[in-house]
């Protein structure tokens, strides 16, 4: 199952590189004029606090594989004692964090449209919308196997490897989203 959400991984890895070529390709025939008036649009601190927080869920998510490693779906401890925490608290967390990367991601979508910026009103919206979109349509795809693996694990009788296997597999994908965000990240953002 592990090496097949890889090669599977690999094929979505060529989907975001063709939007790459899509996105420098626009840069690079679009009058730099025109492309920075539009980059200046973007909300670059409140950018780098979403991306912080979505970083950070593969730090949760991985917290949560560790936990499945051990074969330990729930916390064995307090709320606060993070330590004991299962994979069910884990994973729950990371989805969180990533529920609320797609809602900066809407907010900052209205606050661009608000100020002109639209997927039809300049080439630059086409290539901002389209990378970031497909990258969020991602991110939905990943909470839906979130909550797929937390259905999994309440349902299951005894948690065990293939539970365990399930979490490891969501959390390549998760890595990969997260992975793919750092270089949209870094060249909307940052190189704009």
């Amino acid at each position: 199952m592990s090496v097949g959400t890889i090669v599977w991984l690999a094929s979505e890895l060529m989907f975001f590189a063709a939007l790459f070529a899509m996105y420098f390709t626009v840069r690079q025939v679009l009058p730099p004029e025109e492309w920075a008036a539009q980059a200046d649009k973007l909300n670059i601190p409140f950018s780098a606090l979403n991306t912080t927080v979505l970083v950070l869920s593969s730090v949760t998510c991985q917290m949560g594989v560790l936990a499945a490693e051990r074969f330990q779906p729930r916390r064995r401890g307090g709320v606060l004692a993070f330590w004991s925490w299962g994979m069910n608290e884990w994973m729950a967390l990371t989805y969180l964090m990533g529920a609320f990367f797609i809602g900066g991601q809407v907010l900052e979508y209205a606050e661009l449209v608000e100020h002109g910026l639209s997927i039809s009103s300049s080439p630059y919206g086409s290539v901002f919308y389209l990378t970031t979109g497909f990258h969020g349509l991602h991110v939905v795809g990943g909470l839906l196997a979130f909550l797929f693996l937390l259905g999994r694990s309440f349902a299951a009788r005894r948690f065990g490897h293939h539970e365990a296997t399930t979490a490891i597999v969501v959390s390549y994908y998760w890595h990969f989203v997260d992975v793919v965000w750092i270089a949209l990240f870094f060249v909307i953002y940052i190189l704009q």
